[in-house]
């Protein structure tokens, strides 16, 4: 089972990543200034998560229970987890990797080689 603490660890290992507080209330994870994962760690929506999907797999998670389209980013395939609680710790870790490594790769190259993303 996922939790908030684990992920947050997980976001802020990655190299580079920086986190502030967005919207009042959600923890944004960025690399070069770009998002790559939002949660919420209090209120009516606490325990979510939103990340970055390749293409490919938008309608293959957004198909799934407890996944739908991110609100206002599901245009840049961002998907919205309804509970980290319900999904496998490993596979969200994963999935986080994988968004941090697509934001990453939109970054100039002199930016990517000063964060050694």
């Amino acid at each position: 089972m996922a939790t908030l603490a684990k992920l947050k660890k997980h976001c802020a290992s990655l190299p580079g990543a920086t986190a502030d507080i967005k919207w009042g209330q959600d923890l944004c994870y960025s690399v070069g200034g770009k998002m790559f994962a939002v949660m919420c760690p209090t209120g009516e929506h606490a325990n979510t998560l939103s990340f970055k999907v390749d293409d490919g797999r938008f309608l293959e998670l957004t198909d799934r229970e407890g996944f739908i389209p991110a609100p206002y980013l599901a245009r840049a395939k961002w998907v919205y987890v309804k509970d980290v609680r319900k999904v496998g710790e490993a596979e969200l870790k994963a999935l986080i990797r994988r968004s941090y490594e697509l934001i990453a790769a939109k970054l100039p190259k002199s930016v990517r080689a000063s964060l050694g993303a």
